[in-house]
């Protein structure tokens, strides 16, 4: 796994819940454009990678991709066929928790034709909805 904290206050988390929108994380701030969620979830470590790829494929040498997500919750599974009890299980995969509004991804130094094709590259992997968005001036 490539993408997974160093160290973890607590070895096993419990599930929560995901409601509100999200308040910190929901602007553009380092591209032009970004990718945000429309809706809650989990996005695990392997998506948030294959994505990765997608678009660097895609921006290659022109432009810099930004991810904003990191996933540092661990989602645990008891293994198959094992009986009641022994505990809550391994850690299975690690998970960034999306609120609506969250900025995934942020591409700068491309058109924003070009940035609308590689979204749309990266909203086929994303297990949430997702709609791009343009940086504001303040």
């Amino acid at each position: 796994m490539a993408l997974m904290p160093k160290r973890v206050k607590h070895r096993k988390s419990q599930r929560g819940r995901i409601k509100g929108n999200a308040t910190r994380g929901n602007r553009v701030i380092y591209g032009e454009f970004g990718l945000q969620a429309v809706e809650g979830g989990w996005i695990s470590a392997q998506t948030i990678e294959a994505g990765r790829i997608a678009a660097q494929q895609y921006v290659r040498g022109e432009g810099r991709l930004y991810i904003r997500i990191f996933p540092d919750k661990s989602v645990t599974s008891i293994p198959l066929e094992t009986r009641m009890g022994k505990g809550k299980g391994e850690p299975d995969f690690w998970a960034a928790v999306v609120k609506p509004g969250t900025v995934l991804y942020e591409v700068a130094g491309i058109s924003e034709a070009a940035a609308k094709i590689c979204f749309a590259r990266l909203a086929h992997k994303m297990p949430v909805r997702v709609r791009m968005v343009r940086r504001e001036a303040i």
